[in-house]
């Protein structure tokens, strides 16, 4: 057993490793930081910029795939040159000054990039860091990556609440004032609590290092597929904060009482019920481990893809029976439900099989590679987007339900061909 390890293995918190609540904490400011300036940029742009809604789709999409492109580079920069933690301080550093800078309608393109570089430091170092905190037989390893993914979704939640309503109804540049906060909140808590996290891997000096781990480039072949069945489905997924925002500001009855409920804060219940629902979706996989009969990950991410097709399609029922009339927010919740359960059986499961296939001292440029992925489906989902006009709201739902039901068909087919990867790598181990 590694000395670090050893030596780590009584700081405990909740049965995890106090670094896994370091990182979790970490990362639900940052995500706070990041949805809470998302909740209201369609809005911001359409209603403040005034921006057509196809214009303003389009740059929606260019933006939140900005910020999943410049991974690539953010993880190779801390595997070869900064290290995983002066990466992450640097790069969130450069998230809050671009959250402060939208407080200046003249700087809003230059804000948009600041915030994408910084993530692009931030965003596959934190999480590459969450394998470190166990030993490669942990059976709580499996978990750990869905437990770090309700951070993800508890900033998400708050964030809507937070900075939706301080922008709806104070000011736009209340909204982004308080992101930027929460994002130096997100920083202080990682310095802090660095002792608990691990040493950063030794620097990858040669790119050839990976096939010294089992990996070869026909190995990554299988996951380059994978990926680009990723970026199909996200084009679809993406919508909650673009389209689906737009539709429900005036597809949805929104009164309760002799009060309106902010349209922002519907986009907190994804997150509030990735946060109600992971338990039992971890535990449900346990038991399946334990019986012998847990789904592979390809297998659990095709399900996934496959539920918000179905979700999709049940918007797309609801919008052509409604026809012009809102519906009511219980049918929403419904979607939500449909769709948060779905995307627990994709996006951390791709998140944590990107993580552990990766060759040691690569393990930054391998999460780059999935958020790559991100990258391709935003920008596509904002082109995918400017149809809603056109196509009206039940035709476009239906699009939706197609696209993320072909990227259910692909995840599946390739299940084979990872399976050779995988066993590739733990014989590679085992040697």
């Amino acid at each position: 057993m590694d000395v670090s390890l050893q030596a780590r293995a009584p700081a405990q918190w909740f049965g995890q490793p106090r670094g896994l609540v370091v990182l979790f904490l970490t990362e639900m400011w940052e995500k706070f930081s990041f949805y809470g300036m998302k909740a209201l940029l369609i809005y911001y742009m359409i209603r403040h910029l005034q921006f057509p809604q196809a214009d303003a789709s389009l740059i929606y999409g260019a933006y939140t795939g900005g910020v999943y492109l410049t991974p690539i580079f953010g993880g190779y920069l801390a595997d070869r040159w900064l290290g995983r933690r002066r990466a992450i301080l640097i790069g969130g550093s450069l998230m809050a000054l671009g959250h402060f800078t939208l407080a200046f309608e003249s700087a809003f393109f230059p804000a948009l990039l600041l915030i994408a570089l910084g993530n692009g430091l931030f965003l596959p170092n934190l999480p590459s860091q969450v394998g470190d905190l166990y030993e490669e037989n942990d059976p709580r390893r499996g978990g750990s990556y869905n437990i770090y993914y309700v951070g993800v979704n508890l900033g998400a939640l708050l964030a809507p609440l937070v900075c939706g309503t301080l922008g709806e109804v104070y000011g736009w540049h209340f909204g982004f004032g308080a992101a930027g906060i929460g994002m130096c909140v997100g920083l202080a808590i990682y310095v802090l609590g660095a002792r608990h996290l691990p040493p950063d891997r030794p620097r990858s000096a040669e790119p050839a290092m990976a096939t010294s781990s089992g990996f070869s480039a026909a190995s990554i072949v299988p996951l380059l597929l994978v990926g680009l069945a990723v970026v199909v489905f996200r084009s679809g997924y993406e919508q909650s904060g673009n389209t689906l925002a737009v539709w429900a500001e005036a597809g949805v009855d929104r009164a309760l009482g002799s009060s309106t409920v902010p349209v922002t804060w519907m986009q907190s219940l994804n997150p509030l019920f990735v946060f109600l629902f992971t338990p039992f979706v971890v535990a449900g996989w346990r038991r399946a481990a334990e019986r012998g009969n847990e789904p592979s990950s390809l297998a659990k991410m095709s399900m996934g893809a496959a539920g918000v097709a179905l979700s999709y399609l049940m918007l797309a029922l609801l919008a052509s029976t409604h026809g012009s009339t809102p519906v009511s927010m219980l049918w929403v919740v419904a979607f939500f439900v449909v769709y948060t359960v779905a995307e627990l059986y994709i996006l951390p499961v791709g998140l944590g099989l990107f993580a552990r296939l990766a060759p040691k001292g690569m393990g930054g440029t391998f999460v780059a590679a999935w958020f790559l992925a991100s990258f391709g489906g935003n920008l596509l989902s904002g082109v995918v987007g400017r149809h809603l006009g056109s196509m009206g709201p039940a035709n476009f739902f239906v699009l939706l339900g197609v696209i993320t039901g072909l990227a259910a068909a692909a995840l599946f087919a390739l299940r084979p061909q990872l399976k050779r990867v995988e066993d590739a790598r733990k014989a590679a181990s085992a040697a």
